[in-house]
């Protein structure tokens, strides 16, 4: 019986796990339901826990000694009201479960279970990381729920480390590790465009703040196109701008947002110089400025020699034609912490529920529950081979 065919013993478990958290969300550090919930499923499994790990986190442990290898699910929701009409919709108003960490958590409980129960497990210990807040970056202290984690110790003397991510889009049970960077470094920037308000009909008495940011967009949008090489990885987006309020008012001030993102940490800092130059344009014109440029997760690196493992046990599950290298993507994960603390890699894993475009973030994200016992079993089996390959 292969790893495969045990996890799929465990799929009405798997789907009542997913369901109930799915049910009753929880914002990054606020996972105290979450928590316990995991908690209590482990201890029932007779497995020795630790929790309050960086706050509302649980970290368990299957075995002793070295080898260890760890493998990690995120647990906290996010500030989306669902929109979805399914049996299992949010009861909490103004969140919801919409990027798939219920199912991470869901599945690595159900890691838990089959390896545990595993009589010939290999030597060592396979940890289990139950994190809290993947989406929330804590900007008064610079933390997310992978960063304390390994600040407290959480990921010392592992080996390797491992974790799964839903992928909406993708067909049901399809396995796809990047090697290398795999997922971008995710930077904010807030600004503030000062000018000179005046009556609308008179815009040469004053300095329109809105004619300077489109002055700074167009300069934005040239760092990709005209500053750097095009065959590099990284964006810069504008996502909000904010001015006014009538139609016949020039303001004084304009407030706008964004973000950047890059893989390699070149890239990172010269595109927060270039930045700064198109905000300074404004003063060209007469305006000013003010710019705060956030350092966000670092990028998210695979280390070949675990992706390509983690590949192997999914095209022997699943088959050759379902487990392959995937494409970089500029989305964020400070699963990234984690890998900069042991080698490591994460894997995609095909989810689509249905025809609908369902995309992560948006008020109609869902799976299909059919991806459950695929990553228990591909999770379970690649740590098992971790152990033996670090075990010698």
């Amino acid at each position: 019986m292969t790893m495969l065919d045990k996890a799929n013993s465990l799929k009405d478990q798997l789907i009542a796990w997913r369901r109930d958290i799915h049910m009753h969300p929880e914002l990054g550090f606020e996972e105290q339901r979450t928590s316990r919930l995991v908690a209590e499923s482990l201890r029932e499994m007779g497995i020795e826990i630790e929790v309050g790990v960086a706050e509302t986190g649980v970290v368990a442990r299957i075995g002793e000694g070295r080898p260890a290898v760890g493998i990690r699910a995120d647990m906290d929701a996010l500030p989306i009201q669902e929109a979805n009409d399914v049996p299992y919709k949010s009861r909490t108003p103004g969140l919801m479960h919409a990027c798939g960490h219920d199912a991470h958590t869901s599945m690595l409980l159900g890691v838990a279970k089959l390896l545990n129960d595993m009589p010939d497990r290999p030597a060592g210990e396979i940890r289990l990381l139950f994190q809290p807040s993947e989406e929330k970056w804590r900007r008064e202290d610079g933390h997310s729920g992978g960063s304390l984690m390994v600040e407290e110790k959480a990921l010392d003397e592992l080996d390797a480390v491992i974790a799964c991510h839903v992928a909406s889009g993708r067909p049901v049970g399809e396995v796809r590790v990047c090697d290398g960077f795999s997922m971008a470094a995710p930077d904010v920037f807030e600004a503030k465009i000062i000018g000179e308000g005046t009556h609308g009909a008179t815009p040469n008495h004053g300095l329109d703040p809105i004619w300077l940011q489109a002055q700074v967009v167009n300069a934005l949008q040239a760092i990709r196109s005209r500053r750097r090489d095009p065959t590099e990885r990284s964006v810069v987006t504008v996502g909000t701008i904010h001015a006014g309020i009538a139609d016949n008012v020039i303001p004084n001030e304009l407030v706008m947002t964004g973000t950047i993102r890059t893989f390699e940490q070149e890239a990172r800092e010269e595109i927060h110089r270039l930045v700064a130059e198109a905000f300074a344009l404004v003063r060209h014109f007469g305006g000013d400025y003010e710019l705060n440029i956030s350092t966000g997760y670092p990028s998210l690196y695979n280390d070949p020699g675990v992706a390509a493992l983690i590949r192997r046990v999914g095209a022997d599950l699943l088959g050759e034609d379902r487990s392959g290298e995937g494409e970089p993507i500029m989305a964020g994960e400070d699963f990234a912490y984690m890998t900069q603390k042991a080698p490591g890699a994460m894997m995609r894993l095909g989810a689509q529920l249905d025809e609908l475009n369902r995309p992560h973030h948006s008020p109609i994200f869902d799976i299909h529950e059919g991806c459950l016992p695929i990553g228990v079993g591909v999770m379970a089996e690649s740590a098992l081979r971790l152990l033996r390959q670090h075990g010698g």
